[in-house]
């Protein structure tokens, strides 16, 4: 074992006026402060104002907590869900540092704090802490795997990393963390859900951290990138057709079942097409309200259909939706071929065809991205055009709520309902792997 690794840089709130308020003594360059303020940049100067004083700052400002376990400071609008359906603002409470920077097009609010008390908040904010003891300590090890995986990533990216190819013909995209230069993780979906202490500390999420302390997936003697998210669908992805062409053996093709369940070659159109419009027994495909009330949090509640689901657009609504979110004018859309699937079904990448331009777009966020005002649930969906007396309109039937790759969180839910353990939970989506206590 080694010793724990200390602490954590999170982006929580990216906007031109930060209002913020520091509960308990902070101080920044031998000064104290305490109580409420804004700053703001004007002609690339920064003003740090409260009721009764106003003063020109440099930038970076860092505020460090006099006390750990009896200081924290509030943020004012943080944006949750970000370009997702259930996008809100909320005020948001937080331990440790904070620290406020410049990135040119914003100004970005950064919280520094230990590792495990990052954790200890993730745990709850992805879900409620209501959730089983198994399933908790399951999301603790991946969670803690896929922050450490992505510090060690961070140290191996070169400065010519794309992730993104656009021509004429193509344009090919993933999101991923190295879209954050000036600290480790944000606090939205993007990186892992992260809303301070308001969520995090009920007694069942810390024995949680406690049992599970240390410990992470690891392969071939590498921390695993253990990636999550809502629903598979019923079967998983890998990661290289998500992300970069690089392969992990332990995100691979996971049909999420207890029994040998035939799914056929998902990357084949028909028997992808035979999937997604089939209702397979699978961990996720489940309507019991007493589980989804605890994986879920409030806001994701407000979707209701995930397992499978329908979208329709008239071929106007189509065209103009595709146009505003890629910022691609196809003119008036006639088809979308899909060229490609991932193991799951999942579309990675597909042909629009229109009146000006026809083009390859991916992968898969891209997909969803561009046929939704917020993002498509999945990209495991086919596509029927069908005309009736208004007019043609597309009709998408999809399967699962997020990208695929790793761990299934209502399935992971209904499996430590059904009595798994975390370890046997882990090593279902995960497989291949290792639980190793690192320190």
């Amino acid at each position: 074992m080694t010793n724990a690794p200390h602490q954590i840089e999170v982006g929580i709130l990216f906007s031109p006026l930060i209002h913020f308020r520091l509960n308990g003594i902070y101080h920044h360059k031998g000064q104290a402060y305490s109580g409420e303020y804004s700053i703001s940049k004007m002609d690339n100067k920064y003003r740090l104002e409260n009721a009764t004083a106003s003063q020109e700052v440099e930038l970076p400002l860092s505020f460090q907590a006099e006390n750990f376990e009896e200081n924290d400071f509030d943020l004012t609008d943080v944006v949750i869900g970000i370009q997702f359906h259930w996008e809100r603002k909320e005020e948001q409470k937080f331990k440790g540092d904070l620290k406020i920077i410049d990135e040119n097009e914003h100004l970005t609010a950064i919280n520094i704090l230990p590792i495990e008390e990052y954790l200890l908040s993730v745990i709850s904010s992805e879900m409620k802490a209501s959730s089983s003891f198994e399933f908790l300590k399951a999301h603790a090890v991946i969670s803690r795997s896929w922050l450490l995986a992505q510090q060690e990533k961070a140290k191996r990216i070169s400065p010519d990393y794309n992730s993104c190819h656009h021509t004429e013909q193509e344009y090919i995209r993933w999101y991923d963390r190295e879209d954050h230069s000036h600290f480790d993780v944000c606090a939205d979906d993007h990186c892992q859900r992260y809303q301070g202490i308001s969520k995090a500390y009920t007694p069942r999420v810390q024995q949680a951290m406690e049992a599970t302390t240390g410990e992470v997936l690891m392969f071939n003697q590498q921390i695993c990138d253990a990636r999550f998210y809502k629903c598979c669908g019923g079967v998983t992805e890998k990661f290289e057709h998500t992300w970069e062409a690089i392969v992990h053996p332990y995100l691979d093709k996971v049909v999420d079942s207890e029994t040998d369940l035939e799914t056929g070659d998902l990357s084949q159109e028909e028997e992808a097409r035979k999937w997604i419009l089939s209702s397979p027994p699978t961990f996720c495909n489940t309507t019991d309200s007493s589980i989804l009330s605890e994986v879920l949090n409030d806001y994701d509640l407000e979707t209701q259909h995930f397992f499978r689901w329908q979208e329709v657009y008239t071929t106007e609504q189509l065209s103009a939706l595709v146009k505003e979110k890629i910022d691609i004018d196809f003119g008036t859309i006639s088809d979308i071929i899909p060229l490609e699937r991932g193991v799951s079904g999942r579309l990675i990448r597909i042909k629009i065809i229109g009146s000006l331009r026809s083009m390859i777009i991916g992968k898969e966020l891209v997909i969803r991205k561009a046929f939704s005002a917020s993002h498509l649930y999945s990209s495991a969906f086919v596509v029927d055009k069908v005309l009736d007396g208004e007019g043609d309109k597309f009709v998408f039937h999809g399967a699962g709520w997020g990208h695929g790759v790793g761990l299934c969180q209502i399935g992971a839910a209904v499996m430590g309902a059904k009595g798994y353990s975390y370890k046997e939970i882990l090593l279902h989506y995960f497989k291949g792997s290792e639980l190793v206590k690192l320190y």
